[in-house]
């Protein structure tokens, strides 16, 4: 009997998931979906050119074997990428081979020249030289050696890197970096330009902030200028632009925007722009703008993990010659969970402490120090913050807990859960049931009772609650 394309398939996700990390699978694999099996071609389709492109780039070699085993020495892999219009958001699809030159043949424009006036005048332009050289206005403290990489970026991150090898000749033209404040967008933003400057110092880089544009543009028409701001952002070879959001309301500063946007689009340029939502949330922009921005790749930044959070407080320790006791970045990582830029400035308010008091930073200094950023500390613990210590112990979704699955690791995390809610809360047993997904109060009964007996039991799920509890002390 022949194997149907969704049985080849499966046997090769199988090869590929003991091969390449968990995350890795997950983010690169999981979409995918088999199509058609013609002879010894085997045809999925991707979400996009930057799947395929990445695929190719990253994993041409695992999948030509996994293949091969499948379907023989003649066996061979197609895409069928889904790419998005512009004008609507009606799919169509094109084929790919694989291990191929059609990556190569996109963004092969010809470059639209750019008629610059030798008395341009911009803050940005460096004065007193011939050839246009723009200060490009990053911070060279924002790179990607101290950008720490974890799943709640790690797609974003990714993709910055190969913008920065290839600005302009990737499929994900524009970049957009999108996420809640303090998270990194910044920061991502500018390493990529400043990646890009270190290997290519010709290229013309500049990154401005929404506001900043907004406010060149009104002095351009005051001035009568506008021929001189265009012109001064159509030489580009990179532009970033920080907060789009901003640009709500502003009409006619959308309009050049959009145009500018065009040209450099076009010439093959690359168009890095960041906000603090998806382009399908962003209220005030006009529709043609927003559907340049899905042109490329949207990738969002999360909230870190714990144990992001703790890279992110010893790399910044690391980079500033500081030693502290593990105990107290676990202390800070735990409780201080909003984002990084709040997480930074906690531990930069408790070395100011500890240096004007000339004391050594410890676990109380810690916990007396930071009360005006750690939540926790002045109030009862909350069955939400319980609930996200337990699922980030065990490394479950939040909202899994509450669902109606029978998964042995979530009804494991639902059940401590549950008994810490009733041991460290006043809360009665019929909300803590309505809390999580509202059971009534005999299923709080009878998870308490399977969790103290196992506790009595198993040493090892003894282990999990007395290092949750630890953490839950700590708070």
């Amino acid at each position: 009997m022949e194997k149907t394309c969704t049985e080849v398939w499966d046997n090769c996700l199988q090869i590929i998931k003991d091969n390449i990390p968990a995350q890795s699978f997950k983010t690169w694999f999981e979409p995918i979906k088999s199509l058609r099996l013609e002879g010894n071609v085997l045809t999925i389709q991707v979400p996009s050119l930057f799947f395929y492109e990445w695929l190719e780039e990253h994993y041409v070699g695992l999948l030509r074997k996994t293949v091969k085993k499948q379907l023989g020495e003649e066996g061979r892999l197609e895409y069928n990428i889904v790419v998005e219009k512009s004008s609507n958001s009606t799919p169509f699809t094109t084929n790919m081979p694989s291990n191929s030159n059609g990556a190569e043949a996109k963004n092969q424009s010809m470059p639209m020249p750019v008629a610059l006036n030798k008395d341009i005048k911009n803050p940005f332009v460096i004065p007193g030289l011939k050839k246009l050289q723009v200060d490009p206005q990053l911070n060279p403290n924002y790179n990607f050696d101290n950008f720490v990489e974890g799943d709640c970026n790690r797609l974003a991150r990714s993709a910055g890197y190969a913008v920065a090898a290839k600005p302009g000749g990737t499929s994900f033209n524009p970049l957009m970096i999108y996420g809640g404040v303090g998270l990194g967008k910044t920061h991502l933003a500018q390493a990529i330009g400043n990646e890009i400057k270190r290997n290519m110092p010709d290229k013309l880089v500049l990154y401005v902030s929404c506001e900043k544009f907004t406010q060149q543009f009104v002095d351009a028409l005051k001035n009568n200028n506008i021929n001189d701001f265009v012109n001064f952002y159509q030489a580009m070879d990179v532009l970033i632009m920080d907060d789009v959001h901003n640009f709500a309301g502003k009409e006619k500063t959308q309009d050049i925007f959009f145009h500018i946007f065009n040209h450099l689009h076009q010439s093959g340029k690359q168009l890095i722009v960041t906000s603090d939502k998806a382009p399908k949330d962003l209220a005030g922009l006009e529709e043609r703008l927003l559907s340049r921005f899905k042109w490329g790749l949207s990738a969002d930044l999360q909230v870190p993990d714990l144990e992001t959070r703790m890279a992110i407080l010893k790399t910044k320790m690391y980079s500033d010659g500081i030693d502290l006791p593990s105990e107290v970045i676990e202390y800070v990582a735990h409780n201080i969970d909003n984002n990084v830029r709040e997480l930074e400035g906690a531990m930069v308010s408790l070395l100011a402490q500890s240096t004007l008091n000339k004391k050594e930073i410890d676990l109380n200094l810690a916990k007396s120090m930071l009360k005006n950023f750690i939540k926790n500390s002045s109030k009862e613990i909350s069955m939400d913050y319980i609930q996200k210590l337990v699922c980030e112990y065990f490394e479950v979704p939040v909202e899994m807990v509450k669902s109606q699955t029978r998964k042995r690791e979530i009804v494991q995390a639902r059940q401590i859960s549950m008994y810490l809610a009733k041991s460290h809360t006043k809360t009665s047993l019929k909300s803590i049931g309505a809390f999580f997904g509202g059971r009534d109060h005999s299923t709080v009964i009878y998870a308490c009772q399977t969790v103290e007996d196992l506790i009595d039991t198993d040493k090892k799920f003894k282990g999990y609650v007395a290092d949750i509890q630890k953490k839950l002390k700590m708070s």
